[in-house]
């Protein structure tokens, strides 16, 4: 389609503890500043930039199926990052997903409980069986 920004090549995307709008996370993270300096460029000096590089400046070119899943204590991306991409993906009404993990840090795919690691797992795999064709595999009972 005309203005999109992507290649025909995906049938679908993950967002995980993602980045949607850097000029918002410039502000709210805990390693603020840090992108200033790995940019060149701080957000006060260059916002045009930020924007450019921001999934939300793309928005209209995400146009196949995505979950978001996102850490509610997530410090280093905070949880509006996930939430803000979600609206704006679905104001567009394409098919989207939002999963928020309470009391779990930006590590949470590595180290956070047993239970949400588990259900992480389980929604990535229900998405692409959903999505993508195929099936879930069975469940291993445990010990």
């Amino acid at each position: 389609m005309a203005g999109r920004h992507h290649s025909a090549r995906f049938a679908a995307a993950c967002s995980e503890r993602a980045v949607g709008n850097l000029e918002s996370l410039d502000r709210s993270s805990d390693a603020a500043g840090w992108f200033g300096h790995e940019l060149g460029r701080s957000l006060l000096d260059a916002p045009e930039g930020y924007r450019r590089m921001s999934p939300l400046h793309h928005v209209r070119g995400i146009d196949v199926p995505m979950p978001i899943l996102h850490s509610e204590d997530d410090l280093r991306c905070p949880v509006e990052q996930a939430d803000a991409l979600f609206a704006a993906v679905r104001l567009l009404g394409r098919p989207v997903e939002h999963w928020r993990f309470p009391e779990e840090s930006h590590g949470m795919s590595r180290d956070g409980s047993p239970r949400h690691r588990v259900q992480r797992a389980q929604i990535i795999l229900d998405f692409v069986g959903r999505h993508l064709g195929g099936r879930r595999p069975e469940e291993v009972p445990a010990g």
